[in-house]
């Protein structure tokens, strides 16, 4: 084996075709749309060279801030929801529901393998207002309340969103937290318990320190996946009402392909790239900090 490794016409006989393909299919593309942030126009109309243009543009957009913070505050809240859950369920599988855990996962997970225009137009029709008027509003009626509009408001389709993500994504945490939980040692556990720890005290000393780790991984893929959301605004509320619910990915689809943008539209990539990078690193050094205090 270090022979082979160390022959370099080994390792690019095993490595070339899979750094091919993904030079192709994933390098080639991010250089190739960071090239056009330069430029102005489309393939139909051709380009013009307009250097930082497209920059000074994106920081004076209006539109641009606003999906930027939509994209912010539904990344922070759905991340914080998604981590939580998932680690509440991931302990409640490992120290209340050894026997029936299993078939509890399964039923929590079983919205993660459903369409997303499935889930999507299954919760249009659970908040429906009008025409026709759905089970939750014929709750809030029938409890005394008045039909509300849930996707007419920005404030109240935000959560409407927040909730269907919530509902799809939690049993994807909960089984990806609860193989961290589930490998630490018995022995440890019984050992905290015999020193008095219990409860949150056992939670906090004991279970999140060693299970930090696949913490850390839980909310580095939560954050990434939620600053990237596409296909569910799209599908629930495709970015209204007016621009209130459009985050990044939706407005940068719209520039280049609805409005033939491509130089501003991967503008707008770029900037989602770097936030994404941003808040990767931000935790990476928190996480490093808090390691080194402890």
């Amino acid at each position: 084996m270090q022979r082979m490794l160390g022959d370099w016409r080994a390792v690019a006989v095993l490595l070339g075709p899979a750094l091919t393909v993904y030079s192709v299919v994933m390098l080639v593309p991010i250089f190739w749309s960071t090239g056009y942030t330069m430029f102005d126009g489309n393939a139909i109309r051709g380009f013009e060279f307009v250097g930082f243009d497209n920059f000074i543009r994106f920081f004076q957009d209006p539109t641009a801030w606003q999906t930027v913070g939509f994209t912010i505050r539904y990344a922070l809240v759905l991340t914080i929801l998604q981590v939580a859950c998932g680690y509440g369920l991931a302990l409640l599988y490992v120290f209340y529901l050894k026997r029936g855990g299993a078939l509890i996962r399964t039923l929590v997970f079983f919205p993660v393998i459903l369409p997303t225009v499935a889930v999507a137009l299954l919760f249009s029709r659970m908040f429906e207002a009008a025409p026709a008027v759905g089970p939750i509003n014929s709750i809030i009626m029938f409890l005394g309340g008045e039909n509300v509009d849930w996707f007419g408001q920005s404030g109240s389709s935000f959560w409407v969103i927040i909730l269907m993500d919530l509902w799809r994504s939690m049993g994807f945490y909960a089984v990806l937290l609860y193989a961290g939980v589930v490998e630490i040692p018995d022995e440890l556990i019984e050992s905290a318990r015999i020193d008095g720890a219990s409860g949150w005290r056992l939670i906090r000393s004991i279970v999140v320190p060693l299970s930090l780790p696949v913490l850390l991984s839980a909310l580095i893929f939560s954050i990434n996946g939620t600053l990237k959301v596409f296909d569910t605004i799209v599908a629930l509320t495709n970015g209204g009402p007016g621009t209130s619910t459009t985050p990044l990915t939706v407005y940068m689809f719209r520039t280049s392909f609805s409005f033939g943008e491509y130089g501003y539209g991967s503008t707008v990539a770029f900037m989602l790239t770097l936030l994404c990078l941003l808040v990767t690193l931000f935790i990476f050094n928190s996480t490093r900090r808090d390691l080194t205090k402890g």
